[in-house]
């Protein structure tokens, strides 16, 4: 496996790896993760797929153009979808099924979609605060990187306090304050944080939801309400797995979906 380059619309280099052999699935990482994160399943994947895992913009060896627009992500999937030969299924994790889900609805030549946990929050679930890609800028801006993560994990995220301690002692919180630039893109691409409603019953192809819920219980009801949102959706559980789900157990359900 060799890291490719390709040039996104505006220009930005986007960095990817390509793996394996069959039909194209693009790989689209979560908040405050590269291409490093979904690498094992593309592993996974590898014997049935050919498998394009991409740097997100701001994110490993790509550019970050400035300045952001949820606009130019969406570009940078078309590009990768381009480079896997035209056309690819898109499978996108937490903030990452958020960002999958935008491409799918601009039109892209995207064949299936799949969804891990995308974190819309349920109508009665408190939302982060109006000004909190404000936020999260000016902290980044003022090289407060460290309290941008703090922010966006217990504020944004709505993690309790002593998690977010215990998080503090792990050892992806260094690799997360280095990617605390791209916590407002993620913001961004989110929005309100609200079911898209007019995003998800226009968008007409096969579709997978999946949901573990074993660390925010509300994501099966969020997965369930999105998949009834889209003409061809559905929603299945993948009881007992954490929001980092386990590569062993997504997997399998994924190549299924894929190939059917």
């Amino acid at each position: 496996m060799t890291m490719e380059q390709i040039t996104s619309k505006d220009g930005t280099t986007i960095a990817f790896d390509r793996i394996g052999h069959g039909p194209a699935v693009v790989l689209v990482a979560g908040s405050a993760s590269d291409r490093s994160d979904k690498s094992p399943l593309a592993e996974h994947l590898a014997p049935d797929f050919t498998v394009l895992n991409y740097d997100r913009r701001g994110r490993g060896p790509s550019g970050d153009a400035q300045p952001y627009a949820v606009e130019r992500e969406v570009e940078d999937i078309a590009a990768v979808i381009d480079a896997a030969g035209g056309e690819a299924g898109l499978f996108g994790g937490s903030s990452g099924a958020a960002l999958a889900l935008l491409a799918a609805s601009a039109g892209l030549p995207v064949t299936k979609l799949a969804m891990w946990e995308p974190p819309y929050l349920p109508e009665g679930m408190p939302t982060p605060p109006p000004d909190h890609v404000q936020q999260l800028e000016t902290m980044v801006a003022d090289d407060r990187r460290d309290a941008a993560v703090e922010y966006f994990m217990s504020t944004v995220v709505g993690l309790p306090p002593e998690a977010v301690a215990d998080m503090r002692r792990k050892p992806f919180w260094a690799e997360t304050v280095a990617l605390a630039h791209t916590l407002a893109y993620d913001a961004r691409i989110l929005g309100d944080y609200r079911l898209p409603v007019d995003l998800a019953k226009h968008l007409t192809l096969p579709t997978l939801v999946l949901a573990g819920g074993r660390d925010m219980p509300f994501m099966r009801d969020t997965a369930t309400a999105l998949a009834a949102l889209l003409p061809a959706g559905e929603a299945q559980f993948l009881d007992g797995q954490p929001h980092n789900v386990d590569t062993a157990a997504l997997a399998p359900v994924l190549k299924a979906f894929f190939t059917a």
